[in-house]
């Protein structure tokens, strides 16, 4: 299995997915063939960092098909955006839940957490923490 690489204030912390503090995602249950259906993807991305947002949901209303998915995100600083999932990346495409500005030329993210990073302190304050508490269980564990 692969290492998943995190980024946290200028740190990085490699670790192995089954040790990863929130991995529910299974790349085996997103792939058609060759392609990633992204609305799966987007479920898993949502379930990944749900603990560390106000709210994150795939759009009901927003047309969702198997090249990309919608993703709505209320932060800890109570700013909305609209997701954009595709095979490119993450990036904003709205300002608002379920909004789609076609004027907007934002910058596509590899991962949810380094967008999340950019848009939200409180993301970076709660997945910092998350980290802190998995760590130390981990310590108390090899005592």
């Amino acid at each position: 299995m692969n290492a998943v690489l995190f980024l946290f204030q200028g740190m990085e912390i490699d670790c192995q997915p089954e040790e990863s503090i929130s991995s529910t995602f299974d790349e085996d249950s997103v792939e058609l063939g060759d392609i990633k259906d992204m609305r799966l993807e987007a479920e898993a991305v949502v379930n990944d960092v749900l603990f560390a947002v106000t709210e994150m949901h795939v759009s009901q209303n927003l047309s969702n098909a198997p090249d990309v998915a919608y993703i709505n995100v209320q932060t800890r600083e109570e700013n909305y955006y609209c997701l954009e999932l595709t095979e490119a990346g993450l990036r904003v495409v709205g300002y608002a839940f379920d909004q789609v500005d076609e004027d907007l030329d934002t910058q596509y993210h590899e991962t949810v957490y380094s967008l999340l990073d950019k848009l939200s302190p409180g993301y970076r304050e709660a997945f910092g923490n998350a980290l802190l508490q998995r760590l130390e269980m981990l310590k108390q564990n090899g005592k």
